[in-house]
């Protein structure tokens, strides 16, 4: 047998792929089946369905329809359900198992605490029940053979007021599962500047966050949230190709694509729902092709896996499809993530060599314990000691 030149994994090898996860919305992606129970268990009646599958193809069809309106309403009915304690527990746990179950090792997941007050909780009491959920999810994992572990962001909506609230939460809770802080919410408008409170705050707590920006609005949205607020992360930052010029096999970079490439800034990109948000015209055209082969740090990410109809798995088979990518590429994008995780360094480290490398190694070796065409079964009771 020889070893053939790097393939493209099967399904099967990108599911059992160690993945992290850095962009990942809790109420974007919670299951049909417990909307529907909650709803019913809480008395919210306001549902487009009530059957659970037909429920998960309305949030898909509704993401895909191009209109605002009916995307917005989505988050509308997955936040109308995670509004007591029990159901926030409940969902951050079947969030970190469904993760889990995908072959994701480690997972940031964000939420906007003040989304959930509207059944009498307080911030903190929507903080304690999400992180609950996780501990226990993570446990649940553990038992049906996964492993993984999950933080927590803490994300302000960037048309209201309540950053600095957030941001002050964030950092009371950074040793008790979260991990960092994030604004989101419509960038046309509501630039990230609105809120150098809150990042200021957060820099001299010398905590972590990171700004969705770059996705609808632009370059000036990517370069204030760099220049201005001190990001440490991109949400998204697919609009980074507007400062790329390409002229036949020649690809010149502005100055803040430069940047954003020589100081290895990380951008947490989500191709399927880069695609429903005409960020971009298909996979194929899709700008993490190029984003990797110019080495910046490009990480791969679900944003809203209900609504996206999509899983780390499955993002990852649509760029293998695309652009033929192995699991040495893989494993690339595994890797910049878990670099640019909000965790310290050593943790990092330690996740890189002692789960994601050996976990690829052990999927590249598959070929070596493969038969080659030809070669005879062994009878049982046949095999003979040697030398």
């Amino acid at each position: 047998m020889q070893n053939p030149t790097p393939s493209v994994p099967t399904p099967e090898q990108i599911r059992r792929a160690p993945k992290a996860l850095l962009h990942d919305h809790l109420d974007g992606g919670l299951r049909p089946a417990t909307i529907v129970e909650i709803a019913r268990a809480t008395g919210y009646t306001a549902l487009p369905e009530t059957d659970p599958e037909k429920l998960g193809a309305w949030f898909r069809e509704a993401a895909d329809s191009g209109s605002l309106e009916r995307y917005l309403e989505t988050f509308a009915h997955t936040c109308a359900v995670m509004q007591t304690r029990d159901a926030l527990v409940r969902v951050a746990a079947e969030c970190a198992e469904d993760l889990a179950a995908d072959g994701v090792v480690y997972a940031e997941v964000r939420y906007a605490p003040e989304q959930h007050l509207e059944g009498g909780l307080t911030l903190e009491e929507v903080v304690e029940a999400v992180n609950e959920g996780f501990r226990l999810g993570e446990q649940r994992a553990r038992e049906a053979g996964h492993r993984i572990r999950v933080g927590a962001l803490l994300t302000a909506m960037r048309h209201a007021a309540r950053s600095q609230e957030i941001a002050e939460l964030a950092n009371r809770y950074r040793d008790s599962g979260v991990v960092g802080f994030d604004i989101a919410g419509a960038e046309a408008g509501y630039p990230p500047t609105r809120h150098l409170d809150a990042f200021d705050y957060l820099k001299r707590e010398n905590n972590h966050f990171t700004i969705h920006a770059g996705e609808a609005f632009g370059l000036p949205s990517i370069w204030q949230a760099l220049q201005w607020c001190g990001a440490d992360r991109l949400g998204h930052g697919v609009r980074i190709i507007d400062d790329i010029e390409r002229k036949g096999g020649e690809v010149s970079l502005g100055r803040l694509a430069s940047y954003v490439r020589d100081k290895r800034v990380p951008l947490e990109m989500c191709p399927t729902s880069n695609l429903q948000t005409g960020a971009a015209e298909s996979y194929e055209e899709h700008p993490i092709g190029l984003l990797r082969r110019l080495h910046f740090r490009v990480t791969v990410n679900t944003d809203n896996r209900l609504m996206s109809g999509t899983s780390m798995s499955r993002e990852f088979e649509h760029l293998v499809d695309a652009f033929g990518y192995t699991l040495d590429d893989m494993q690339w994008f595994t890797v910049n993530a878990m670099k640019s995780a909000f965790i310290p360094f050593d943790e990092r480290l330690a996740m890189i060599n002692e789960v994601i490398k050996p976990g690829y190694a052990e999927l590249k070796a598959e070929w070596l314990f493969t038969p080659g065409p030809g070669t005879p079964p062994v009878a049982s009771g046949s095999a003979r000691s040697g030398s």
